[in-house]
């Protein structure tokens, strides 16, 4: 294909192929966007850091980061994050990837909502939250050249209104199992669209625990 950015491009490959199709019928406009975009913000970092990695899995990890948001990929139980972990690792299984390579796409996807451990994991691993983590919050925004973000903007855009769309989309994917945002992110999803939410606390469920003392 060719490079929308300079040396970076999705891959050419059947399986990078498959990937986009699934992910185009699966998910919104607005998150299949935002997922390309973060394959490209997430590559274009490996490439200014000199990171080795590969692009089919990099590739995966980024398109499938949210698919734990859509209906058909959600379960009631579990975080949205090993749901979209779980549907890539069915996806990548059912194609003959290595179960080496598939553990790795699924913790890309299962800890890009878990700041402060991704980066010192596995390229992949800690270049999908990267990227997930410049689209959504801006971080390491003036690392991009004005001409980056606009390529990639170009090609899949991000709409004006993207910030709170963004957030919309988030409770709509998890406020059917609010109890699966303990101790992550999403509880701030949870409490910013519902005010009398009651998150867990971390401390009363020490002291609440069936041990004495």
């Amino acid at each position: 294909m060719t490079a929308l950015l300079a040396d970076i491009a999705i891959p050419d490959s059947a399986l990078a192929r498959e990937i986009t199709e699934f992910v185009r019928d699966s998910e919104t406009d607005l998150l299949f966007h935002h997922s390309s975009r973060v394959y490209y913000f997430a590559a274009a970092t490996g490439q200014r850091k000199g990171l080795k990695f590969d692009a089919e899995l990099l590739y995966a990890g980024a398109m499938f980061h949210d698919m734990g948001l859509m209906p058909d990929h959600s379960s009631t139980d579990q975080r949205f994050e090993v749901d979209g972990a779980n549907a890539a690792g069915q996806f990548l299984k059912a194609r003959g990837i290595s179960q080496q390579d598939i553990d790795i796409v699924w913790a890309s996807i299962a800890l890009h909502t878990t700041p402060g451990i991704p980066q010192h994991m596995h390229p992949v691993i800690a270049l999908v939250t990267a990227g997930v983590e410049m689209d959504v919050l801006g971080m390491e925004y003036e690392n991009f050249h004005d001409d980056q973000r606009n390529a990639i903007v170009k090609a899949h855009p991000r709409p004006t209104q993207f910030k709170e769309d963004i957030i919309q989309a988030f409770y709509d994917g998890i406020c059917h199992k609010p109890h699966t945002t303990f101790g992550n992110v999403k509880a701030d999803v949870i409490a910013d669209k519902e005010p009398h939410f009651h998150r867990h606390n971390f401390c009363q469920v020490i002291r609440n625990s069936r041990w004495a003392g």
